[in-house]
């Protein structure tokens, strides 16, 4: 029988101004086989263009450097890149810059003082299309659900509200369109690729696509978008 062939490894680019704490993720990232480091950059403005040059499948992104910051270089990613996963790194658990950094195309965060697992889990869990919130995060993610339900009834008050639904998903396939029901259905990529019969790695592209069309950073604006087009 023949042998599956090896998953190429998880691209990574690592943007933080400290030598130390580079040279720490480069040591741990040596001796572990799924994931390579593939470059490191000290500035917001070099990430984007070694993300540009490089097209690896994850960036790990620290909030806090000289010039362009975190939150604008994820930005600009998210926007030139949208299959790009960005984590940021932070050394405090400061929803506020962390929240906006989601807002700005981030699909999650880790502590710069996380385990060594922790960060490994981020890095697999990115890559394969999750979202990875902390619970300080996850907290301000509930009011973004809690005001969806509103926002939904005053589209369905409006005088177009019937053309204006389909408009929104006009430019999913009619397979993106199942992939975001069972996403808005609280279904993750996994128990997506069981249920659709393809493989994760699929779904996980589904899912970019998705985020690219729709014009949204991350799983959550998915939903709310989803919910506000009628879509069940």
């Amino acid at each position: 029988m023949a042998q599956e062939p090896t998953p190429s490894p998880i691209r990574l680019v690592l943007a933080d101004d400290h030598r130390l704490f580079r040279e720490g993720v480069a040591s741990l990232l040596e001796r572990v086989e799924d994931i390579e480091l593939v470059g490191q950059v000290a500035t917001g403005e070099d990430a984007v263009r070694l993300v540009t040059a490089v097209q690896p499948h994850i960036v790990l992104m620290d909030l806090q450097m000289p010039g362009m910051g975190g939150i604008e270089a994820t930005r600009a990613i998210a926007a030139a890149h949208p299959v790009v996963g960005v984590i940021v790194l932070t050394m405090f658990e400061d929803d506020e810059s962390v929240f906006a950094a989601i807002r700005a195309g981030a699909r999650g965060y880790v502590l710069k003082d996380a385990d060594r697992g922790s960060l490994l889990r981020a890095i697999r869990a990115v890559a394969s299309g999750e979202a990875l919130l902390g619970q300080a995060v996850a907290q301000r993610v509930l009011q973004h659900f809690a005001a969806a339900p509103a926002s939904a009834a005053a589209l369905a008050t409006r005088p177009d509200a019937t053309e204006a639904r389909p408009e929104a998903l006009a430019e999913l396939t009619a397979r993106e369109l199942e992939v975001l029901r069972l996403i808005a259905r609280g279904v993750r990529n996994r128990q997506i690729a069981e249920q659709l019969v393809i493989t994760e790695k699929t779904v996980a592209n589904y899912v970019s696509t998705i985020y690219s069309k729709l014009q949204v950073a991350d799983r959550v604006e998915a939903v709310l978008r989803a919910r506000q087009a009628g879509l069940e």
